[in-house]
C-alpha cells in the first residue's frame, strides 16, 4: 500500500508462469517461477537475489503496482498466473470475499512464529487464514516543525494561514477519510450524506492545497517547501531521517490504521514456493534488513529486538498505544465503494 515511490506498471500479464525441466537443483526439487506482485521500492534490493541462491529451485517473477486497485485488476485479469502479492487489509478483506484467495499452510512457514499478536487479531482476515502481515503503520500529517506546532487535530488541514503549503495526498481512502476524521465521521461509512460532507469539505480545502500527489510531496517536505502534508507513516519515517526539522503526528481524532500482507491467489501453482519465500522474509536477520530499508512499522516481533534504535525512537514507526487504540482499519466497502470512486472524481475534477 503504502511504499510510495510508484514504479511504472507493466499491464503486460504474458509473464511466464513455470520454467520446468531446467536442470537438476541441489535440493532435487524441479525448478519454478513464481510471479510476484507487490508494491514499488517494497523490498531490499539483495533479498531476492539472497533467497534465489538459498533456493536454487525457485527464481521469482518480480512484478510492481500502484495502487490496491490496480493489483486487483491485474489478478482478476483473464489468463493472470500470480503466485503471491501484497495487497492491503481492504483488499484482502474483498479477496476473501469473493473466494479469490488460497489458506495459508503455516506447517511450511515457521518463521511465523515471531509475528506479534496485534497483528494477527485484526478483523480483516481473524486467524490469519489467508494472508501473513508484511508491514503496517498509520496515516497521519508530516509538519514543518519551524512553521507548524504539532498537529493534534485534522481540522489543521483547513487553516487558511497555510494556504499554499498543504500537501494531500493523491489517494481516494486516505483524502476522503481525512475529511471524514474531520467532520468527526466513521472512515468507513456507508452514509451518503457523510460522504457528501466530506466532499464538500475537500472542495472548500482545494483552495488551500498546494497539490494532490505522493512522492513528490515527501521531497517538497524534505526541502522546506511545504508546512503540513498528509502521507502514510513509512514515508514520515524517511521525511524525518532526512530533515530533523519534520515531524509526525496522528490526530486526536484517530486515523487509519493499515497492514500490507502477503497473500496466495488462487491463481498460483507453486503454493510450497511461495509459503518458502515467505518464510524467508520472516527470517530475522533478513526481515531487519528489509525493515530498515522499507521504513514501515513491522509484524515481526524480533526485528524489534534487532532493529537500529532510531526507528525505535521515531514516533511515526513505533507509535505509542494510545495512538493505535484511536485508528481504524479500512474494511471493503463492497458496492459502496463506486460511490467513493464518484465522490473522489468530484474533487478531483472541482476548479476553486
Amino acid at each position: 500500500m503504502k511504499k510510495t515511490v510508484l514504479v511504472l506498471v507493466s499491464l503486460i500479464l504474458s509473464v511466464s508462469a513455470v520454467l520446468g525441466g531446467c536442470g537438476a537443483t541441489s535440493s532435487g526439487k524441479e525448478k519454478v517461477t513464481i510471479n510476484v506482485l507487490n508494491w514499488g521500492d517494497y523490498i531490499e534490493d539483495s533479498l531476492i537475489s539472497t533467497f534465489e541462491s538459498q533456493n536454487d529451485w525457485i527464481d521469482i517473477n518480480y512484478i510492481t503496482v500502484a495502487s490496491n486497485e490496480d493489483m486487483y485488476t491485474m489478478v482478476t485479469t483473464e489468463g493472470s498466473d500470480f503466485d503471491l502479492m501484497f495487497p492491503s487489509d481492504y483488499m484482502v478483506e474483498r479477496l476473501i470475499n469473493e473466494d479469490m484467495l488460497t489458506p495459508i499452510n503455516y506447517d511450511n512457514i515457521p518463521n511465523a512464529q515471531y509475528l506479534g499478536d496485534f497483528n494477527l487479531t485484526q478483523s480483516y482476515d481473524s486467524g490469519n487464514v489467508y494472508s501473513v502481515p508484511y508491514t503496517w503503520g498509520t496515516v497521519g500529517i508530516l509538519y514543518n516543525k519551524t512553521l507548524v506546532e504539532e498537529p493534534t487535530s485534522w481540522d489543521i488541514l483547513w487553516d487558511k494561514q497555510y494556504a499554499g503549503k498543504i500537501y494531500m495526498y493523491d489517494s481516494m481512502r486516505d483524502s476522503v477519510a481525512a475529511a471524514l476524521l474531520y467532520l468527526g465521521y466513521d472512515i468507513n461509512t456507508r452514509n451518503e450524506a457523510q460522504l457528501a460532507e466530506a466532499v464538500e469539505a475537500l472542495k472548500a480545502q482545494k483552495p488551500l492545497v498546494q497539490s494532490y500527489g505522493s512522492d513528490e510531496m515527501r521531497d517538497s517536505m524534505i526541502n522546506g517547501s511545504g508546512a503540513l502534508c498528509l502521507t502514510y507513516s513509512g514515508d514520515a519515517v524517511f521525511s524525518m531521517m532526512e530533515n530533523a526539522d519534520l515531524g509526525y503526528a496522528v490526530p486526536d481524532e484517530g486515523s487509519n490504521v493499515w497492514f500490507d500482507c502477503m497473500v496466495i491467489p488462487k491463481t498460483a501453482t507453486h503454493p510450497e514456493a511461495v509459503e518458502t519465500f515467505i518464510n524467508f522474509l520472516l527470517e530475522p536477520e533478513y526481515a531487519t534488513l528489509n525493515t530498515e530499508y522499507i521504513g514501515y512499522s513491522t509484524p515481526n516481533t524480533k526485528v524489534m529486538d534487532m532493529i537500529d534504535s532510531s526507528f525505535l525512537e521515531n514516533n511515526a514507526f513505533n507509535p505509542s498505544g494510545d495512538v493505535v487504540e484511536r485508528c481504524t482499519v479500512f474494511h471493503d466497502l463492497g458496492d459502496f465503494e463506486s460511490k467513493y470512486a464518484e465522490a473522489w472524481q468530484q474533487v478531483k475534477w472541482y476548479t476553486p
